[in-house]
């Protein structure tokens, strides 16, 4: 095992849910270990909290803020209501009459979610799987 200080990173045979996965990793949250796929999407959905978020953004290098749970509050409110991610477009619309254009764009979503913008680290983030075609 390999333990690192913004979390725990353990190569593992393939899981069953995702077959294409071929390691996944730990991160620990709040005591617990949760699974990840390599790319830190969470592989049981359900086990999602608010530590999680921490525990991976650490794991990314990211500190979140308020505008970052904005965010992520926004990912998995649309995916509950919708069953499916929201497209960065909808993202746009929402912050921008949320925050006015200089923070509502394309631009500033992507360079506060620096890996991946916010519909790949966002959704990471959120706890809400790969968009579709996502590789």
């Amino acid at each position: 095992m390999l333990e690192t200080p913004k979390g725990i990173f353990i190569p593992e045979a393939r899981n069953t849910a995702n077959p294409y996965a071929i390691y996944t990793r730990k991160v620990l949250v709040d005591g617990r270990e949760v699974l990840t796929d390599p790319e830190g999407y969470l592989l049981k959905l359900d086990e999602w909290s608010e530590g999680f978020a921490v525990a991976q953004a650490g794991v990314e290098g990211l500190e979140l803020t308020d505008e970052h749970w904005q965010v992520i509050r926004f990912i998995r409110e649309y995916y509950e209501e919708h069953n499916v991610q929201a497209q960065v477009r909808d993202m746009i619309k929402h912050f921008r009459a949320a925050w006015g254009p200089d923070h509502g764009n394309n631009h500033y979503l992507h360079a506060i979610f620096p890996m991946g913008g916010p519909q790949k680290q966002g959704n990471r983030l959120a706890g809400v799987r790969k968009t579709k075609g996502e590789h």
